[in-house]
């Protein structure tokens, strides 16, 4: 039996986190013995399956902190990681044989330092790089080591896999000494049966009257673009007649954790932004929803807007097309893989109006919907399943361990 580790900095509710979970599912599926370990664990803030006894979560060096005086995030996430390792190899006494990893590469030289070498798989969602502005000269100097510390460190690993085909280039882009080192390309999947179960109604969710929902699924994040949903669907009521709006309504479902103050501060952003645009009435703001929650608005909604730019891969468009859900996203990144335009959605331009555009086709002829929702189910069934996934991903362990 190979014993495989996964470390992972906060196992909260996000797709790098569902792609974790579901890596360690997939794994215990081919007969693999998984434990994930994370520097925060939250079980009132996580996917339901963490809080299954066989698929043990490990959570070490919580103490240390996330940010100091509310910067320095990336400096003491790499050191909350380290520790994670560290405490793994030397006061733990798990035995394993391949450790995967993902977001933070630092952890990797950790692990060399066992005294049986272990193999090193990493997921590269994205640079980390990539994810942070540098808004002024102290904090490209801060930047600096920390950057070149993820390239090097990023080399160290056995095998390196990234999520989608725009990864993969960003990766050789980004990466330049890295060059010789191959990626493949393991697309995220979804366990199907997280979604076969017969979804409940909206409750109060939506007003009853609304037969046009629109959903945003999302963290509450600047980088997510979550005000051009609001932006378009202003546009999309200059387009529509009174009785048509009326029954137009706009849900932004988002992951939200009270210690990210981005979560808190963008929040309130975007409910201003709603009174501002004179939509107070026509959008719900649903923070921290549940699985539950989830799967009834993708059943109901009529289609899911996708609103980031150059998202390295995006697993909401995956999950509403197997729910026979539509996606309008920006036509950028992962969803260029995901998402075939004019049949399973549309693929816009990041402006209010390009999205407006394709909201009002679903509202003028409601056909549209079951017909491109059949066509999306179809996709993921080809492209997205599970078993594709977990016998990818077992191929991968199987060739470290030989």
């Amino acid at each position: 039996m190979v014993n495989v580790v996964f470390l992972h900095p906060d196992l909260g509710i996000g797709g790098a986190e569902r792609l974790v979970v579901d890596a360690a599912l997939a794994l215990r599926s081919k007969g693999c013995k998984v434990q994930i370990w994370t520097a925060h664990y939250d079980p009132d803030h996580c996917f339901s399956e963490t809080k299954d006894p066989d698929l043990p979560i490990v959570c070490v060096g919580d103490w240390l902190p996330t940010s100091i005086c509310g910067y320095f995030h990336a400096l003491c996430a790499y050191i909350r990681m380290v520790y994670v390792a560290l405490y793994l190899i030397i006061f733990s006494g798990v035995e394993f044989d391949v450790v995967f990893c993902d977001q933070v590469s630092a952890c990797i030289p950790v692990i060399r330092l066992a005294r049986r070498k272990k193999k090193v798989l990493f997921y590269c969602h994205f640079p980390d790089q990539l994810l942070t502005a540098r808004s002024s000269f102290l904090k490209r100097i801060y930047r600096a080591p920390i950057d070149r510390l993820e390239e090097a460190t990023t080399g160290m690993a056995d095998c390196v896999v990234v999520n989608s085909q725009f990864t993969a280039g960003v990766f050789k882009r980004t990466f330049k000494s890295l060059s010789s080192v191959h990626t493949d390309v393991l697309y995220p999947s979804l366990n199907f049966s997280t979604f076969d179960i017969e979804p409940s109604e909206l409750g109060g969710l939506v007003p009853a009257e609304k037969s046009f929902v629109f959903l945003s699924i999302n963290r509450y994040e600047r980088k997510k673009n979550l005000p051009l949903a609001l932006e378009a669907l202003k546009d999309l009521q200059g387009r529509l007649s009174g009785s048509e709006w009326k029954k137009v309504h706009l849900v932004m479902a988002g992951g939200y954790d009270e210690r990210v103050p981005e979560n808190v501060d963008h929040y309130k952003e975007l409910k201003d932004l709603s009174i501002k645009l004179g939509l107070s009435d026509s959008v719900t703001f649903l923070r921290s929803f549940s699985d539950e929650q989830k799967i009834s608005l993708l059943h109901h909604c009529t289609c899911v807007l996708y609103t980031p730019s150059n998202e390295h891969f995006g697993i909401v468009p995956v999950e509403a097309m197997y729910m026979r859900c539509p996606v309008i996203a920006v036509n950028s990144g992962g969803p260029l893989e995901s998402i075939a335009n004019g049949e399973t959605g549309f693929l816009c331009d990041p402006q209010p109006a390009c999205f407006a555009e394709a909201m009002e086709k679903f509202v003028k002829d409601p056909g549209q919907r079951p017909s491109m929702g059949e066509a999306g189910r179809d996709r993921v069934l080809k492209r997205f399943s599970l078993d594709a996934f977990s016998e990818q991903l077992y191929q991968y362990i199987c060739k470290l361990t030989e």
